[in-house]
C-alpha cells in the first residue's frame, strides 16, 4: 500500500529527522508545528520516569492491539535495546503468556485501555500498588498516546523503513 502522505524528501529535513532518518518523522514532518509539538510530547514519554522494560512492554501490548505493523518494528528493536529478549518480545502478543507479576500488570494496563477504554478497579489497586502518582499518569498516557500514534501511522500508510 502506498502512503497517503509522503514523508518529506532528505533534503528537508531538520537536524532531528537528520540524525532519526525513521517515516514516522519524516510523515508528520509536513505539519511542521505539530510536528515539533509532538515530537516534545513524545520525547517526555519515551524518556520519563517509568523502567524502560516497563515502557516498550505497554508500547508493544498496544502497537499489537492496534495492529500497528510500524509501531511494533521501530518499539521491538527499542525494546531490545532496554534489554527485552527476542521472545520476550513476541511473546507479548500472547496474553497467556508466562510474565512476572509486575510485567503481567503493565500488559494489562494496556490490555484494559484497549477493551474498556478504562482500567478495571483491580487494575487501578495494583497500580496503586507499584507506580507512584506520576508513574501511573504516565503510563496511561503513554498507552493512550501510542494507541493514537498507531491509528495515525495507518491512516497515513506510514511504511516501514527496509
Amino acid at each position: 500500500m502506498n502512503p497517503r502522505v509522503r514523508p518529506l524528501p532528505p533534503e528537508e529535513w531538520d537536524d532531528f529527522t537528520k540524525a532519526h532518518p525513521y517515516n514516522v518523522f519524516a510523515t508528520l514532518a509536513r505539519h511542521p508545528d505539530l510536528y515539533r509539538a509532538w515530537l516534545r510530547f513524545g520525547g517526555a514519554l519515551l524518556n520519563g520516569t517509568l523502567p524502560a522494560r516497563d515502557r516498550e512492554l505497554a508500547i508493544l501490548r498496544t502497537a499489537y492491539h492496534s495492529d500497528s505493523a510500524y509501531e511494533w518494528a521501530q518499539h521491538a528493536r527499542i525494546a531490545r535495546e532496554a534489554g527485552l529478549t527476542g521472545q520476550e518480545i513476541e511473546s507479548v502478543r500472547h496474553p497467556d503468556a508466562l510474565w512476572s507479576v509486575e510485567d503481567q500488570l503493565v500488559l494489562q494496563v494496556a490490555d484494559d485501555l484497549h477493551y474498556a477504554g478504562d482500567l478495571t478497579d483491580a487494575t487501578w489497586a495494583a497500580l496503586c500498588d507499584r507506580y507512584d502518582e506520576v508513574g501511573r499518569i504516565e503510563l496511561v498516557m503513554l498507552v493512550a498516546h501510542y494507541g493514537m500514534l498507531a491509528l495515525v501511522l495507518r491512516t497515513l500508510r506510514v511504511q516501514i523503513e527496509e
